[in-house]
C-alpha cells in the first residue's frame, strides 16, 4: 500500500501559478504510476495529468492546453503538479492518485485532496 498526502492548494487570482505536491509513504513509491485528478462542485471527477513510474511518459488531456506540468522525484517520494495561467474554471479539489500497474488508470490509491480556488 501507499499513502498519499496533497498540499500546496490555495486561493489565487486568474493568471497566477501554483505548485501542488503529493507526498507518498508506504510501499516503494518509485514503482507506482501517479496521476492528478480534480473535481469541481457539482461536476464529475476529471483527469488532469499522469506520469509513469520513472517519469519517462506523461499524459495530459487536451483541455489542459499545456498549462499544467506533472513531475516526480522518486528519491523524495514526491510528485508535483505545476499549475500555470490559472483560470476560474480550474477551481476544484485536486487529488493525487497512484497505482502500481495501471498508468492509464484506474488508480487504486488516493489522497484526501487539496483545494485550489481561482478568483479575482
Amino acid at each position: 500500500q501507499v499513502q498519499l498526502v496533497e498540499s500546496g492548494g490555495g486561493l489565487v487570482q486568474p493568471g497566477d501559478s501554483l505548485r501542488l505536491s503529493c507526498a507518498a509513504s508506504g510501499h516503494p513509491f518509485s514503482t507506482y504510476a501517479v496521476a492528478w485528478y480534480r473535481q469541481a462542485p457539482g461536476k464529475e471527477r476529471e483527469f488532469v495529468a499522469a506520469i509513469n513510474w520513472n517519469g519517462a511518459r506523461v499524459y495530459y488531456p487536451q483541455s489542459i492546453e499545456g498549462r499544467f506540468t506533472i513531475s516526480r522525484d522518486n528519491a523524495k517520494n514526491m510528485a508535483y503538479l505545476q499549475l500555470n495561467s490559472l483560470k476560474p474554471e480550474d477551481t476544484a479539489v485536486y487529488y493525487c492518485a497512484a497505482d502500481q500497474f495501471n498508468e492509464a488508470g484506474p488508480y487504486e490509491y488516493w489522497g484526501q485532496g487539496t483545494q485550489v480556488t481561482v478568483s479575482s
